[in-house]
C-alpha cells in the first residue's frame, strides 16, 4: 500500500512520457491527457480514503530510512492537496480538448501539462527540503514553457515576468538550503523538527525561517512580490491560466504551512507576525487591484492574489481553528477560482474579447450560463450558504478568538470590495445589453466546457451545502499540523519493506 504514496506523480510522469512517444498522433496525446489525469484523480481519491482510515502513509524509497534516503509521506493536508491537483489536472485536460489550438498540442502542451501535474504532486508529498527544491523546479519549467508557448508578445512578456521573479524565488530557497544544512546537517523536515529545537543558536534558525518565508511567499503571491501573478496569468491560454490559478500558487502557500507548522516553531511571535502583516496586505491590496482592472482575466488574478492572504491568516495565527479554516480555505479556493477562469474563457468564446466595455448581454443570450457563474463568483464573495461564505466566516471567527481584530477588519473589507469587483463584471457582461457591434455568439457551446464549468460549480455548491466532511477533514488535518509527533515518527521510523 506504501507504493499508493507515489502514485500521484507516477501516473502523469508515466503519461508525459507516453505523450512524447505518441507525437505525431494529436488524437493519442488527448485520450492519453484525459486518461493520465483521471488515473491521477483516481490514485489521489484512494490515498485520501486510505490515510483517512489509516493515518499518514510513508514510501522510503530504495528502503533507504529517513534521513538518508529519499522519503515520500502523506498526512491528510498533502492527500487532500494531492486531491485538488487531481481534480484540477482532470478539468483542465476535458477543457483543453476543444479550446487548445493544433499548434499548441504540436508543440508539447500535454507533455508539459503532465510534467506540471507530476511536479506539484511530489511537492504535495514529499519530506525533503531539497526534494522539494527540485519538485519547485520541475513545475517552473513546465509552467514557463505552458506561459510561452503561444509565442505572442504578451505571453512573452508575462512569462519573462513570472520566470524572473521565480527564478529569484528559487535562488533564495536554494541559499536558505545551504544554511539550513549547515546549521543541522540534514534537510529532511521529519529530521529538522528533531534536531533545530536543541541546536543553540536560535537566531541564525529565525534568520534562515526568515529566508524560507520569503521565498515561499514569492511563490504563494503574496505581499508585496506577487505582482508577478496579475502580469502573467492573463496571458496564457484559460486552460492553463485555470490550471496556474489552481495549483501554482498553492504550492507555495502549503509549503509555508508545512516548514511553519513543522520546521520552524521556536520564535512563533516573530515568524508568525510577518505572516500576519502579510496576510493582511495581501487581502487589501489584491482587492483593490481588482477594482482597477477592465479585464475580467486580470480582475480575476488580482483577486486570486487576495485571497491567498485568508489562506495566509489561517497559519498566521496559528490556532487549532485558524489552521482548519485554512484547510477548508484551500479546498474551496481551489475549485471556486479555477472555475471563474474556465468560465472567462467561456464568456471570450461568447463575446469575443475579456474586456467588461466590450462585453454584455450574455443574461438574456445564456441564463444558464449566467447561473453557473454565479455559484463561483458569489462563493469568492462569500455570499451563504456557499462555500466561500464558511470559508470566510471560519477565518473570521478564528481572528475573532485569536484577538487579532485589525486582521478581521481586513478580511470585512476585503469581501466588499470582491463583492463590488463581481458585481462590476456581472453588471458589464450579463445584465446590460450586448453592444450592436459585438453580439453574443448563438453557436452551441462544446459538451466539454458545460461538464467542467457546470461539475466545478457543482463541487462548490456540495461544499457549501454538506460543510461537516469537509470541515471534519480541515479539523483533524489541523491537529496533525499543530501536533506533528505522529508525522515525524511516521517519517523516521517508516515500516521498511
Amino acid at each position: 500500500m506504501s507504493l499508493l504514496v507515489a502514485l500521484p506523480f507516477l501516473i502523469p510522469m508515466v503519461a508525459g512520457s507516453v505523450s512524447l512517444l505518441a507525437w505525431p498522433s494529436r488524437r493519442a496525446q488527448r485520450a492519453i491527457a484525459v486518461v493520465g489525469t483521471a488515473g491521477q484523480l483516481i490514485a489521489a481519491v484512494v490515498l485520501l480514503v486510505v490515510v483517512w482510515n489509516d493515518g499518514i502513509q510513508v514510501l522510503a524509497a530504495g528502503a533507504w530510512p529517513a534521513p538518508y534516503g529519499i522519503t515520500l509521506a502523506t498526512d491528510l493536508l498533502s492527500a487532500l492537496m494531492v486531491l485538488m491537483t487531481g481534480i484540477t489536472g482532470f478539468a483542465a485536460a476535458l477543457y483543453s480538448l476543444p479550446t487548445i489550438s493544433s499548434r499548441m498540442e504540436r508543440n508539447g502542451y500535454y507533455p508539459l501539462m503532465h510534467m506540471l501535474l507530476a511536479g506539484v504532486a511530489g511537492v504535495f508529498l514529499t519530506t525533503d527540503l531539497f526534494n522539494l527544491y527540485v519538485w519547485f523546479e520541475i513545475l517552473l519549467l513546465a509552467s514557463f514553457a505552458l506561459l510561452a508557448m503561444g509565442q505572442e508578445r504578451a505571453q512573452m512578456a508575462g512569462a519573462l515576468k513570472y520566470v524572473v521573479l521565480n527564478l529569484f524565488s528559487s535562488a533564495m530557497f536554494l541559499s536558505a538550503l545551504g544554511l539550513l544544512y549547515g546549521l543541522a546537517g540534514t534537510l529532511n523536515m521529519a529530521d529538522l523538527a528533531v534536531k533545530l529545537p536543541a541546536l543553540d543558536d536560535g537566531g541564525r534558525v529565525t534568520l534562515v525561517s526568515m529566508l524560507f518565508m520569503v521565498a515561499f511567499s514569492i511563490k504563494a503571491a503574496s505581499f508585496p512580490l506577487f505582482f508577478w501573478l496579475p502580469a502573467s496569468y492573463h496571458t496564457a491560454p484559460v486552460a492553463v491560466s485555470a490550471l496556474f490559478a489552481g495549483l501554482l500558487t498553492k504550492v507555495g502557500v502549503y509549503s509555508l504551512y508545512r516548514t511553519f507548522t513543522l520546521v520552524f516553531t521556536e520564535d512563533v511571535p516573530w515568524t508568525h507576525g510577518w505572516l500576519q502583516v502579510s496576510a493582511g496586505f495581501t487581502m487589501v491590496v489584491g482587492a483593490l487591484g481588482a477594482l482597477a482592472q477592465t479585464d475580467i482575466r486580470r480582475t480575476f488574478a488580482f483577486l486570486h492574489v487576495s485571497q491567498i492572504g485568508y489562506m495566509l491568516m489561517g497559519l498566521a495565527l496559528f490556532t487549532p481553528l485558524a489552521l482548519a479554516a485554512g484547510v477548508f480555505y484551500f479546498a474551496h479556493h481551489i475549485i471556486m477560482k479555477s472555475n471563474l477562469f474556465f468560465l472567462s474563457g467561456v464568456i471570450y468564446r461568447l463575446g469575443g474579447s475579456y474586456r467588461r466595455d466590450d462585453l454584455g448581454g450574455l443574461w438574456t443570450a445564456r441564463p444558464w450560463l449566467s447561473l453557473v457563474f454565479l455559484v463561483p463568483a458569489l462563493s469568492l464573495c462569500g455570499i451563504p450558504p456557499l462555500s466561500g461564505f464558511w470559508g470566510k466566516l471560519l477565518i473570521v471567527r478564528a481572528g475573532v478568538d485569536a484577538g487579532s481584530g485589525w486582521l478581521v477588519a481586513a478580511v470585512l473589507v476585503t469581501s466588499v470590495l470582491t463583492l463590488l469587483a463581481i458585481m462590476r463584471i456581472w453588471a458589464d457582461v450579463f445584465w446590460k445589453a450586448a453592444p450592436q457591434d459585438r453580439p453574443v455568439s448563438r453557436a452551441p457551446l462544446p459538451v466539454m466546457l458545460w461538464v467542467v464549468t457546470v461539475g466545478l460549480a457543482a463541487g462548490t455548491l456540495w461544499i457549501g451545502f454538506t460543510v461537516e466532511p469537509l470541515w471534519a477533514l480541515a479539523e483533524r488535518a489541523s491537529a496533525q499540523l499543530l501536533d506533528p509527533s505522529a508525522y515525524i515518527e511516521a517519517v523516521l521510523s517508516p515500516e521498511l519493506p
